[in-house]
């Protein structure tokens, strides 16, 4: 290792290992420091109830992913990382046994949310089709530092996505439409009437027609090896197993980059209160699954699709969300599905399956949401339960205890109410850099935002790049 490092990033997440990969391909050397045994952050893949079973603790199924414009950069098929698509992206079932659905075409996606409805889904996304490349690199480098690549869509996006959920909703008739809208807002955990929580739904919309909702061969893990094992080939070095507790435990480098909290950023920096007002959201109680086959969705399309929405009604998600952010447990929680098995037979033993869900509940709840989860997925898989092999849980102490960013198990590393979507983790125009000159935070407590899309990390390793070009 050099006496002095171009570079250090503390955590070895998809955004720190993306803001490290991106150092070292500017000729930076890059050393990443890992307080876990193995690289990932929340994107990992372990045997969590029975051998040969392989579940992913967090996240599972990566919309933001395929489409990221850092992934997309990098190499990183050559480094073993295959998207594997479901024949849908998303199912979400009904009590008649019908099922809204979210697929890679509008048109079978607008048919699913009725006549009424079918023709507003397809005005509200027309915009937008074919220009995702553009867009997401605009929109997922905000902060701009330039000039954006396509003004007239994201001026276009900005206004259909600012206002809340409910409000772009009123262009939809009937509950299916607006149910299917309202659970997309919810994988981000964010209350329906929050500012520019629309476009947080027409985002996942956008992501699954233009490039699906895959998963990676072999789990979650996958993404996170391919990121470190293109570092490596680029000549960065990964040491896992070596928790930072102050700065003077790194070796000497010209900008520390850390894939943490604000809040851990501040403690071991010695930034004192910079951070304090950072707040933290809501939880969820997760659950992964060992079944001896799959699950008896009584909607045909739930059966072919990669995630399920469990909901179903926009009242009930909106009810659970709200709970969630009042500190209770909703007794029918809105769940978040995902059926890795489905696609990739690698997880699990032949004829079985890995499958996991997750409810929401309030900022380090203590409780069991197992009874209740299980409960809304018979109500619309009857004889599910029978078919439970093994379980794993995971509530708001778990998480945390897995994933120090996972603070009060809050998974999105960061409250997403109100303007805390936009204002991550402070108001300003710099949002990587901090008060200390050589110290950045690449961690999704900064824009984008939470998701395995590793574009934090590269707006972080810009604003790095910067400073030590200018020195």
């Amino acid at each position: 290792m050099p006496s002095m490092l171009d570079a250090v990033v503390v955590g070895a997440g998809p955004n720190g290992l993306t803001a490290a990969v991106e150092l070292a391909r500017r000729g930076f050397s890059v050393a990443v420091f890992e307080a876990r045994d193995t690289v990932g952050g929340g994107a990992r893949t372990e045997e969590l109830t029975l051998p040969g079973f392989r579940h992913d603790p967090c996240s599972a199924v990566h919309p933001l992913g395929v489409g990221s414009p850092a992934f997309n950069d990098m190499p990183l098929g050559r480094f073993g990382l295959e998207w594997l698509h479901p024949e849908l992206p998303m199912a979400h079932p009904w009590d008649d046994g019908t099922a809204a659905v979210l697929s890679r075409s509008v048109a079978e996606t607008a048919a699913s949310l009725g006549p009424r409805d079918a023709g507003a889904y397809r005005r509200l996304l027309a915009p937008f089709l074919g220009k995702w490349d553009s867009f997401a690199r605009d929109f997922m480098a905000l902060p701009p530092r330039g000039l954006p690549h396509d003004t007239l869509t994201l001026a276009r996006f900005g206004l259909a996505g600012i206002p809340s959920a409910n409000l772009l909703m009123r262009r939809f008739h009937d509950e299916k439409a607006k149910g299917l809208f309202a659970g997309l807002v919810a994988h981000v955990i964010a209350p329906l009437s929050g500012i520019a929580t629309g476009g947080v739904g027409l985002m996942f919309a956008l992501a699954a027609h233009e490039n699906g909702w895959p998963l990676p061969r072999g789990g979650s893990q996958s993404i996170s090896d391919a990121l470190a094992a293109y570092l490596r080939d680029l000549g960065g070095t990964v040491h896992t197993g070596f928790e930072v507790k102050r700065l003077d435990d790194l070796p000497p480098a010209r900008a520390y980059v850390f894939d943490t909290t604000p809040t851990a950023l501040a403690r071991i920096a010695g930034l004192g209160r910079v951070y304090d007002s950072y707040k933290y959201g809501p939880s969820v109680f997760k659950i992964d699954y060992a079944l001896d086959g799959p699950v008896p969705w009584t909607a045909e399309a739930a059966r072919r699709a990669g995630t399920v929405q469990v909901g179903p009604t926009r009242g009930e998600i909106s009810t659970a969300l709200n709970l969630a952010y009042g500190g209770s447990a909703p007794a029918t929680p809105f769940l978040i599905t995902a059926q890795p098995s489905l696609v990739d037979p690698s997880r699990a033993p032949e004829g079985k399956h890995v499958f996991w869900a997750y409810g929401h509940v309030p900022h380090a709840w203590e409780g069991d949401l197992t009874e209740a989860i299980e409960r809304q997925i018979e109500r619309f898989a009857p004889g599910f339960r029978d078919r439970v092999l093994a379980r794993a849980t995971a509530g708001p102490p778990e998480l945390a205890a897995r994933n120090a960013n996972y603070v009060g198990g809050d998974i999105a590393s960061g409250s997403v109410a109100g303007l805390r979507l936009l204002v991550r983790p402070k108001l300003s125009l710099s949002p990587y850099s901090t008060p200390h000159p050589a110290v950045f935070i690449c961690s999704s407590s900064t824009p984008p935002g939470p998701g395995v899309h590793g574009m934090s990390g590269q707006n972080a390793a810009k604003a790095v790049w910067r400073k030590l070009r200018a020195e």
